[in-house]
């Protein structure tokens, strides 16, 4: 209700979004970013240090997809020695999704980071 305001938008990783889904959208919500680096199981659970999640972020990108109500996007830091044999699985799993995919470069900088993005229009 803020003047001015068009998009009110979260980046998760996925995991509580659909059962929180729709109270952020009563709230106003209209844009998701989904963080997504891995559809591999194991390095999912790595990555978000939690066990029994799978892919809940898969999950949600497909359910989000299917709705297509809010504005959707996938942000994937890819990671050498780690994700970066998924690019192609990634533009596999999205491309008749209505969703955009970044793919970001994870690069170490004095112990900060800085990404590179590439943005893939799936739209």
């Amino acid at each position: 209700k803020l003047e001015g305001l068009k998009t009110i938008a979260v980046t998760t990783n996925g995991i509580n979004l659909t059962r929180l889904l729709p109270r952020l959208k009563e709230a106003g919500l209209n844009a998701i970013n989904i963080s997504l680096d891995t559809l591999v199981p194991a390095k999912f659970e790595f990555i978000v240090r939690r066990k029994g999640t799978n892919l809940s972020s898969k999950a949600t990108v497909f359910i989000l997809a299917g709705m297509c109500l809010l504005s959707l996007q996938v942000n994937c830091v890819v990671m050498r020695g780690f994700n970066e044999d998924e690019v192609l699985d990634f533009v596999d799993f999205t491309k008749d999704l209505p969703v955009d995919v970044r793919f970001i470069e994870y690069m170490p900088f004095d112990g900060k980071y800085c990404c590179f993005e590439i943005l893939l229009g799936q739209k």
